[in-house]
């Protein structure tokens, strides 16, 4: 029997988690075991989460499962992104000074500023009257 070799990875952005399993195939991609074209509908959401496979070129190589929670579809867009990029370099560390060049492999720490007491926002505050 061929053991087929899984490699899984974490992927966070925001408030979203994606846990990503990719395996050698055919390039067929399940997010909640959803087609990949179906989950996200936006070309540029598509476009940023291939951006590891493309920059590796191992497009069409691995068949991509994923898991997501939390957050929208671009935060878990970004999250699937780091995730399919640690994955690869699990599989392959050959892929490393490539994907790290291009930051697929850093998380994006940038989170929502809490709405402060006493504002109407974050940073917007109430409007001021003068009489």
């Amino acid at each position: 029997m061929v053991e087929v070799v899984k490699h899984s990875a974490l992927g966070r952005r925001k408030t979203a988690v994606v846990r990503v399993v990719i395996k050698p195939g055919t390039g067929k991609i399940t997010i909640n075991k959803r087609p990949f074209e179906e989950y996200f509908t936006r070309e540029t959401d598509r476009i940023l989460i291939l951006t590891p496979l493309r920059l590796a070129n191992l497009m069409n190589k691995f068949d991509i499962a994923a898991i997501t929670a939390g957050g929208g579809l671009t935060g878990q867009a970004g999250a699937l992104r780091m995730g399919i990029a640690r994955a690869l370099n699990a599989f392959d560390a050959n892929t490393r000074p490539v994907l790290k060049k291009n930051l697929t492999l850093r998380r994006d720490s940038r989170m929502k500023e809490r709405k402060k007491p006493g504002q109407k926002g974050a940073r917007r505050k109430f409007q001021w009257v003068k009489r």
